[in-house]
């Protein structure tokens, strides 16, 4: 299957500050404030949804295709991802422009001081499917990106008839009642997690009947209560994959996505589609970054049949000599 991923492609520059702000903010001088916070520590991250949920689809074996617009400061993480068996030739590189980028500034009690800086992913609604060099995709996701341009690809899959999987989480806030209704009655499916489903509830007016008569599935993340599957038959109910340990909750819905989407492209049951989900998830969770834990395909089946039963249907993931006849 043709998997093309669009959505954000972004650096996390994250800093860390050895005190608590409430110490430097001065309530009676609000209409003024001035800051600076000398930090400690900071790294840079890859990131962004598009490329979180292929490199997990990566890691499974699955070479997708991203669709996205990128700054001059890309190509480092463009090798990164090419190395990964990422298609990333529909990157297109916007001159004299970075990579969007997102500046978070944490103190010892956690809270947080961020700006995002849209970048080069404002030009996002100048790619076209129309003009997608190599064949029509079998499947496209559409993640949070530029509003205009995630209304222009689900048109654009609409009038091309390319199944697409609605995924406006972040950027629902930003989207029309009108929009999201456009969105989710033409998509083959829908994923977000169970706030932002009440969101799309309250902003279209449509209830869970409504949302889902539109859909052949939809799929429902609950943090640590797992997630729910619905089709147009039954309801599953997918449990977590508990981490060895947690250490940061950045990109796990992406890693599930990765995992739901790889036993998608092998038509397995959406009982093993959702516990994959959730074993990527859990491989994320505790990993320091979206895009810092790594495994076997060894390593995964047996992971996966340490919870579930996949009745076999995982050997086909194996290199051709390694598969168990």
């Amino acid at each position: 299957m043709d998997i093309v991923l669009t959505g954000s492609v972004a650096f996390d520059y994250l800093m860390s500050f050895p005190g608590n702000f409430r110490d430097h903010i001065l309530t009676n001088k609000l209409q003024s404030i001035s800051l600076s916070f000398l930090v400690d520590q900071m790294v840079k991250r890859r990131g962004g949804i598009a490329p979180n949920i292929a490199y997990n689809l990566a890691l499974l074996g699955i070479k997708p295709r991203i669709m996205a617009t990128v700054g001059s400061d890309f190509e480092e993480y463009r090798s990164w991802l090419d190395q990964k068996g990422v298609d990333t030739s529909a990157m297109v590189v916007i001159p004299g422009e970075f990579t969007a980028s997102f500046f978070a500034n944490t103190d010892q009690e956690n809270n947080q001081i961020a700006s995002f800086y849209t970048g080069a992913m404002a030009y996002a609604k100048q790619l076209s499917f129309y003009e997608l060099k190599g064949k029509k995709p079998d499947l496209v996701i559409i993640s949070p990106n530029d509003p205009t341009a995630m209304n222009k690809y689900v048109k654009e899959c609409q009038e091309l008839e390319i199944p697409y999987i609605y995924d406006p989480s972040q950027q629902i806030v930003r989207l029309s009642g009108e929009d999201l209704r456009k969105g989710i009655e033409d998509a083959l499916a829908l994923m977000v997690n169970d706030y932002e489903f009440g969101l799309i509830q309250k902003h279209t007016g449509m209830s869970e009947k409504d949302i889902l008569q539109n859909l052949s599935f939809m799929v429902i993340t609950q943090g640590e209560n797992g997630s729910t599957i619905y089709t147009n038959s039954q309801t599953y109910q997918i449990p977590i994959v508990p981490p060895e340990k947690i250490i940061d909750p950045t990109g796990v819905g992406d890693a599930y996505r990765g995992g739901f989407l790889t036993g998608y492209n092998y038509g397995f049951d959406w009982q093993t589609c959702g516990e994959m989900g959730a074993l990527s998830a859990s491989y994320c969770l505790g990993s320091s970054g979206p895009q810092s834990h790594s495994f076997t395909i060894d390593e995964y089946i047996a992971h996966f049949r340490k919870y579930f039963d996949d009745h076999e249907q995982l050997e086909v993931l194996r290199p051709v000599d390694k598969k168990i006849i």
